[in-house]
């Protein structure tokens, strides 16, 4: 089963989420985004395979969410995603891909529907 972690090691959610994932005997393409950030391709495809808007990617309480004023602009799909890939920190993590689906991993135990009905 290839699967892939959008991973940020300082993050106790993530660190956990990876740990579930292995035991459950996955062992994930592991990428660290904030050394190697997404671009705006892979954010839409990220986002298509969650069935989820980029406002839901956000991590509203960074000092760049406001910074941005990204709150007057949550519907404006391009400006979120532009901002995503400028300022990855502003990524909700971790984001899980299993096959053409993803969760985010808020709580850790979302992704294990993933683990589930797949093929891949």
């Amino acid at each position: 089963m290839k699967a892939i972690i959008y991973h940020n090691p300082r993050c106790s959610k993530s660190r956990e989420t990876l740990a579930l994932l292995r035991e459950h005997g996955v062992e994930p393409t592991v990428i660290e985004y904030l050394r190697s950030p997404p671009d705006t391709a892979t954010l839409q495809g990220l986002l298509r395979q969650l069935g989820r808007p980029a406002r839901d990617l956000l991590r509203r309480g960074e000092a760049a969410f406001s910074e941005l004023d990204l709150a007057a602009r949550l519907d404006d799909e391009a400006a979120l995603i532009a901002a995503l890939v400028a300022h990855p920190v502003l990524l909700e993590r971790p984001v899980v891909v299993i096959g053409e689906r993803a969760a985010i991993g808020r709580p850790p135990e979302a992704v294990l529907t993933l683990l589930t009905d797949t093929t891949s």
